[in-house]
Parts: structure tokens; C-alpha cells; sequence
């Protein structure tokens, strides 16, 4: 088994886009299996503003660069969603291992096309709340019958985006096009946590509401409009018999950010709580227990924040550290146990299935055949 570090190369690593910055790049320093080998952006200017930000070796100015950098084990795409499909195709026709955010494609037809040109090489998805230390080992109780037959639980989640207001950098995520909206990214976070925990949603009944249909863009004045829902309750079934009720609410006040996922059992309880402003994929999660448990494992990262990223985002790089330790076992020893695009395909197609329920369509959530345990 080799020893030496995986050369990661992150495109989208911009000084001004803090996501990259507070979660991939100090995930990556904190793991000594992994190195920040180079960065990329579409200019020469925050190219090499980035690297010296970071501490990587090399920049690039055109994303292909890095692509095709022989020396490049990993590439990491943090970039806006349209941008995606062209990046991870190109990334995995040069035979690279690749690490994509979530959603993977704007379409579910993007979504699947890039899943079925993995192949045998890695791939992660963006997906890292199901790798928090404490989601892991609340899995693990359930799976040892640890509070018995599943009888209910109850989700209730936050994030401080799609309120009434919003920065002009963030309206992207207001507009139907971006692939990256209210379901897309934090309902697609939240149920793949429960996914996580409960086993995969069979069965949804949802319904979604659009609260605020114009916004107000602080830093210009203007008013935009919002073209994708901004609120969610929606009840589900999952393969472990479990009957799940969830509420997603957005534009949340900081003092009233919070995460609950409560299970119940029949002979015991089992809490989820968490309390980042920006959603149940950001930060640390809080395991209690009815029944005594080993506590959780300590993440590889410790969610410090990078020198460019504000402290908004601190707690970021913790459970996408755990990805990037599952990722670089996984390359180490050729296993593939890494949530990569075949899973990404599962939860745009468990996305598609929520905003049929919440249209008066089919209940019915058909998983298709190795989607419990395809992982590549």
C-alpha cells in the first residue's frame, strides 16, 4: 500500500469564493495523506492570488491546465453548478479521481450523464453531512438495534438563504437555470443526512411554498425575482420502516439557526442537533442517546477557517474533511466506499421525486436497481 501524499488540485479555489476556501482548502491541510497541489480559476490575476493565499505549489488560469497535470492525483470542482458537467467530464476523461460539489448537474439528465462516464476510476459528491463523526455512529446504533423497532422520527432544519433578502452574489440560487436552489442543495443536504441515519426514502408525500416570490438585493437596491420554492414540509417513508416528518425553513435569524433530527423507537430515543447558520452541511452535529454509546470519533479537520474565508463559515471544512480521509482511503487501497456519483444520481432522482409529490404527483419514490450500494 503506497504511502505518499495525493496530489489534490481544487478549480474554483478563488480568494473571493469563501466556500472553497473555509471547507476544501483546510480539509486538505489538515489531512497529511492529502497535498494542495494547485488551484485554478478563469484568471491569471486570482490564479495566482489564490495559490499564495493557500499555499498551493501551482496555479492555473485555464481549469483544462490543471485538468490535465499529470502531477494532479485529485481534482476538486467548486465552482457554479452550469459549469459542472463540462469540468467533471473533461477531469474524468484525463483518468482523474474527482471530488465535485453538490448538485452534481444542473438537470437530472447532467446528473446521470456524468455518473454513467465514472467508470472504475473515484469519485466523491459533495454530499458531507452523512460523514459527520456524530451522523456516523447515530447509524450505527440504529443499525445494532440499539432503541429497537423504528417507529418515528422528526426533522426540523434551517439556513439563513432564500429569505427575503440576499446579497447579488447569492441571487444565482434564486433562479431556476443555476441547478442550485432551495431543494437542490439544502432539502437535497437534509434528506441525505436522514437517508444517512434511516436508510434511503421509499415513499414521499411534500409540499413546498414559494414565501418570498421578490427579493430585495441589499448591496444594490434592486428587487429580483425568485423563480424556485423557499420553504418545505414534506413526511416520508424509509427502507428501515421509519415514517419521517420534515420542515425546512429558510431565512433564518443567526440566533435561530438549528438542526433536530429526533428518532424514536420503540424502546429508546435517539437526537441530531447542530446550530450553523448555513445548514446541516456546515459545522458539527451534537449526538445524545436514550441507550450509552462510544462517543463519536474526532474529525480529521477541526472547521478553522482558511485566511480568506469569514468566520461565518467556520466549521465548514469538517465534514468535507471526512470526505476527502474516505476519498483518499478509498484511492490508497482501490476500494470505493466513497458517496460519489452514482450516489449523486440517487438524491437528484430522490430531488425529482419531492417536487412530483409536492406538484400532486406519484407518492411513490422507485429506486432504481444499485442505488442502495452503488458507490463509484
Amino acid at each position: 500500500m503506497s504511502t505518499k501524499q495525493l496530489r489534490v488540485g481544487i478549480i474554483g479555489a478563488d480568494t473571493q469564493a469563501s466556500w472553497a476556501g473555509a471547507s476544501h482548502v483546510p480539509a486538505i491541510q489538515a489531512n497529511p495523506a492529502l497535498r494542495l497541489a494547485a488551484v485554478a480559476t478563469r484568471r491569471e490575476e486570482s490564479a495566482k492570488a489564490a495559490a499564495e493565499a493557500f499555499g498551493a505549489e501551482h496555479w492555473y488560469a485555464n481549469p483544462y491546465d490543471l485538468i490535465n497535470d499529470d502531477s494532479i492525483d485529485i481534482v476538486t470542482i467548486a465552482v457554479k453548478v452550469p459549469a459542472h458537467k463540462e469540468l467533471v467530464l473533461a477531469a474524468l476523461a484525463a483518468n482523474k479521481a474527482v471530488y465535485c460539489e453538490a448538485p452534481l448537474g444542473s438537470t437530472l439528465a447532467e446528473t446521470a450523464e456524468m455518473a454513467a462516464a465514472v467508470g472504475s476510476l473515484h469519485t466523491a459528491i459533495g454530499l458531507q453531512g452523512r460523514m459527520n463523526p456524530s451522523v456516523r455512529r447515530a447509524a450505527e446504533l440504529i443499525a445494532a438495534g440499539k432503541i429497537g423497532k423504528l417507529m418515528s422520527a422528526n426533522v426540523r432544519a434551517t439556513t439563513f438563504g432564500f429569505g427575503p433578502q440576499s446579497s447579488s452574489v447569492y441571487d444565482y440560487f434564486n433562479k431556476a437555470a443555476s441547478g442550485a436552489s432551495f431543494l437542490t442543495i439544502t432539502t437535497a443536504h437534509v434528506l441525505d443526512l436522514v437517508e444517512a441515519v434511516l436508510g434511503n426514502i421509499t415513499e414521499v408525500d411534500a409540499r413546498t411554498e414559494l414565501l418570498w416570490p421578490e427579493i430585495q438585493l441589499v448591496d444594490t437596491g434592486e428587487t429580483s425575482v425568485r423563480e424556485i420554492p423557499d420553504h418545505l414540509d414534506l413526511i416520508a417513508k424509509t427502507a428501515l420502516g421509519a415514517s419521517v416528518s420534515v420542515q425546512v425553513l429558510a431565512g433564518i435569524p443567526p440566533e435561530d439557526a438549528h438542526f433536530v433530527l429526533e428518532i424514536r423507537g420503540y424502546t429508546g430515543w435517539i437526537k441530531l442537533t447542530g446550530h450553523h447558520l448555513a445548514g446541516v452541511q456546515v459545522g458539527d452535529l451534537n449526538l445524545s442517546a436514550s441507550t450509552d454509546f462510544a462517543q463519536p470519533d474526532s474529525p480529521i479537520a477541526s472547521g478553522s477557517v482558511g485566511p480568506t474565508a469569514a468566520d461565518f463559515w467556520t466549521g465548514a471544512s469538517i465534514n468535507v474533511g471526512e470526505v476527502y480521509a474516505s476519498l483518499a482511503r478509498d484511492i490508497t487501497a482501490n476500494t470505493f466506499t466513497t458517496k460519489g456519483f452514482a450516489h449523486a444520481l440517487h438524491n437528484s432522482r430522490l430531488i425529482a421525486a419531492v417536487e412530483r409529490a409536492a406538484q400532486g404527483g406519484t407518492r411513490q419514490y422507485p429506486l432504481n436497481k444499485g442505488d442502495h450500494h452503488a458507490n463509484k
